[in-house]
């Protein structure tokens, strides 16, 4: 029996490719049986848990404003405020989520696995699906978008954690544990090449935040390369050269997402030609 399992990595607000990742899925006919989330991921793959149409998913995309998300921590610009957890606050991402999640993991219609990760001992810690549910999923989708520096960690019980992406950006191992049979991988975050004076430009926040993507994004090849799991379809929106809090740019995020996910269902057999015109 065909077992697909979504990985949707994170990216920030060029995550909202997923949107598009989605529709084209749903115009595939492809049945998902599983969703895994990391980071803006987890977000927008809960929703797709709970049932969201892309038409529902597109709709409140194309509502979200930089003040939903993002609260500037004015701790973080006094003197000292270099001991401040992060330069935004947590509060305001967190009853953002309060708003747009379902209020419990048995609303959901499709299983749904986030992660994050340990600050501590650094390890993975998931949730949902084959982890734990003795969290919130609000609690927990926040866990894992709470990218270091960004956001404030994630205080869940006596443990501190941060953005799943710190120790995997794209989960798609996850997905064979889970005994998918196919993984459709949407993969949003930056790519290997940036300007490096238009980051040193923007500050030490954009040059540490260029560093995690330079790690993240060796981890992922590394995985990718090696890979001899379950069959893999592998999807790269064409997002780089986009920040990763540009809320100017949804529209595209979600286009650039519906074309490359429409492309690689294609390229791999999974719908036919007749399918993406008519969808079209």
């Amino acid at each position: 029996m065909e077992r697909t399992i979504l990985v949707l990595g994170g990216g920030g607000v060029k995550g909202l490719a997923h949107v598009g990742a989605w529709r084209a899925l749903v115009e595939s006919g492809l049945a998902v049986s599983e969703v895994i989330g990391t980071s803006i991921g987890a977000l927008v793959g809960s929703r797709i848990a709970a049932g969201d149409g892309w038409e529902a998913l597109a709709a409140r995309a194309g509502t979200l404003e930089k003040r939903d998300i993002v609260m500037l921590n004015r701790w973080a610009l006094l003197f000292n405020g270099i001991r401040q957890p992060a330069i935004f606050r947590g509060d305001t991402f967190q009853e953002y989520l309060k708003l747009v999640l379902p209020g419990s993991w048995e609303e959901l219609d499709i299983p749904l696995s986030v992660n994050a990760v340990d600050l501590e001992s650094g390890e993975t810690v998931w949730f949902g699906a084959g982890g734990r549910m003795d969290v919130s999923l609000v609690d927990a989708v926040y866990a894992s978008c709470a990218l270091p520096v960004f956001y404030p960690p994630a205080a869940v019980g006596d443990r501190l954690l941060v953005d799943g992406g710190v120790a995997d950006p794209l989960p798609v191992d996850r997905a064979a544990e889970r005994s998918a049979t196919l993984i459709i991988a949407i993969d949003v975050a930056a790519g290997p090449v940036k300007d490096s004076r238009d980051t040193v430009g923007k500050g030490m926040i954009a040059i540490q935040h260029r560093v995690f993507d330079i790690m993240a994004y060796a981890r992922k090849r590394a995985q990718l390369s090696n890979w001899s799991g379950p069959r893999l379809v592998y999807v790269r929106p064409r997002l780089d050269g986009y920040s990763t809090f540009d809320f100017l740019r949804t529209a595209y995020f979600m286009e650039e997402g519906y074309r490359a996910t429409r492309e690689a269902l294609l390229s791999a057999g999974l719908v036919g030609p007749r399918a993406i015109e008519q969808a079209g």
